[in-house]
């Protein structure tokens, strides 16, 4: 007899989501950092739900850090995660914006005045 491969999950994304498709909160993407509020799990919480409440335990994490801990497709993750925010279990906020692009000249001049320090 065969296992169970070890790449494919126990169960079904569709079924950890309680069969939700679409996220309660659309805005969440998948840079979005979560955080646990503190507030006590309430009984009969879902099984996937507490999972992502215990991997936010030690602190934040990404949309996509959750669902490769949680072997879950990021769309199964933001609709778990979406759920917790309603029931004020998580917090989310937007992903940090990439900084603004250095001028090439910057890196020239940079460059050049190593060069100078280098040969004196």
């Amino acid at each position: 007899m065969t296992g169970r491969r070890a790449g494919r999950p126990l169960v079904p994304a569709y079924l950890s989501t309680g069969g939700v498709a679409r996220p309660s909160r659309p805005q969440l993407e998948r840079l979005s950092v979560l955080t646990r509020t503190g507030t006590p799990a309430p009984a009969g919480l879902p099984a996937a739900q507490l999972a992502l409440l215990d991997a936010l335990d030690g602190g934040s994490l990404t949309v996509v850090e959750a669902a490769a801990l949680l072997r879950l497709p990021v769309s199964a993750v933001r609709v778990l995660a979406g759920e917790l925010i309603d029931r004020d279990l998580a917090s989310a906020r937007p992903p940090i914006p990439p900084a603004e692009r250095f001028a090439p000249d910057l890196l020239e001049r940079v460059a050049d005045g190593l060069r100078a320090l280098k040969h004196t």
